[in-house]
């Protein structure tokens, strides 16, 4: 009895682990600029900014170009977030405040959305602004 046993080789389908794994890949993708606080904006850059101080959470408000006002990534009309801020101010009086406004906006709508939140009366309202890169 001379029979000749196939042997089976087991095989991986890896197939399914791929897709998988660039799926993932995707969502992280298209997730990770989204956990940035506030709303996405083009930022102004600055010589020589400010360290950012990581003691407090802060609150960021941003003004994007179209003229819209957003609380951290919440959309509000400006009486609606000023508003906001005055209950944030009670509960929280040592919030700092981020203010991000895209570079497309004008200067006197920046100034005047940061004198109603110092008129507020929060303690440090900072703008943010991107590094200049050194040449």
């Amino acid at each position: 009895m001379s029979a000749r046993r196939s042997s089976l080789t087991p095989e991986m389908n890896v197939t399914p682990l791929v897709d998988v794994v660039l799926v993932l890949l995707i969502i992280f993708m298209v997730v990770t600029p989204q956990i940035e606080a506030g709303a996405a904006v083009d930022l102004p850059t600055a010589s020589n900014p400010d360290k950012e101080n990581k003691e407090l959470e802060p609150t960021t408000v941003s003004l994007a170009s179209n003229g819209a006002f957003y609380l951290d990534r919440k959309e509000l009309k400006k009486d609606a977030l000023i508003a906001e801020l005055k209950g944030l101010r009670e509960k929280k009086p040592d919030s700092p405040v981020v203010l991000k406004a895209d570079r497309g906006v004008r200067y006197s709508e920046v100034r005047s959305l940061f004198k109603s939140m110092q008129d507020l009366g929060f303690p440090g309202i900072n703008l943010q602004v991107v590094d200049r890169p050194k040449h």
